[in-house]
């Protein structure tokens, strides 16, 4: 699976802020070219109209959807281009998230784990019809097969939070590839956040057991964290 990675963050006051992660799937550069004409479509679109909300999010996919396609029809060596995707707007009182494919959003209360999203991956699917356990996901057979990616004309279909989450002082996000969460459980997710006062620190003592457990290097996982202080 050959993939390139992408995180960024852009703010428009007064009405709120977009994070978006992604992680481009397809060789001769492919992946590389989906992640960020994703990434940079979702940000412009955003930045248009910048409030919280299921029409927002629905607006900004279905941008950066019509901007890989295009390309894809433009060039060949793109065609099979696609990419995963997670993503977050909020404000200071609201957020609601979305994703495709395995990227994940987790979310976080009071040092605990409240929810985080569900892959949409072959091993998800097995959790969901009762073969397998959701702590079989990361070390499964079938781990990197995917079932929706932004880029597939036939298969878009996007989660989105159904509801705005109301935010808390305290309350902290982590936007991360698959390539991230592989390597780091949730256990330790809340182990390092209670350790953290800002989200460098969170994601640095994260990072370090990546790079304790990944062999040789790796430099196949991205993340973003968000922690609410007012």
């Amino acid at each position: 699976r050959s993939s390139d990675l992408f995180a960024k963050h852009v703010t428009a006051p007064p009405n709120g802020s977009c994070w978006v992660v992604a992680d481009g799937l397809g060789g001769h550069g492919g992946g590389e070219v989906a992640a960020e004409t994703a990434v940079t479509k979702i940000l412009e679109a955003f930045v248009l109209k910048p409030y919280p909300s299921t029409e927002t999010i629905t607006g900004c996919i279905l941008a950066a959807q019509q901007a890989v396609l295009e390309k894809q029809d433009t060039y060949d060596n793109l065609k099979r281009m696609r990419t995963t995707l997670v993503m977050m707007v909020g404000d200071t009182q609201k957020v609601q998230w979305a994703h495709i494919g395995d990227s994940r959003l987790y979310c976080f209360r009071n040092g605990g784990l409240l929810e985080y999203t569900l892959d949409h991956s072959v091993p998800q699917a097995l959790v969901d019809a009762g073969s397998i356990l959701p702590s079989d996901i990361r070390s499964h057979e079938d781990r990197n097969r995917i079932l929706r990616s932004l880029g597939n004309m036939n298969d878009l279909r996007p989660t989105i939070r159904p509801e705005r989450f109301d935010v808390q002082t305290g309350d902290a996000f982590l936007l991360c590839t698959d390539g991230f969460w592989e390597y780091v459980h949730e256990i330790e997710m809340q182990a390092d956040l209670a350790k953290s006062n800002e989200p460098e620190q969170w994601l640095k003592l994260m990072e370090e057991r990546i790079l304790s457990r990944v062999k040789g290097e790796n430099d196949n996982y991205t993340a973003m964290a968000v922690m609410v202080v007012t």
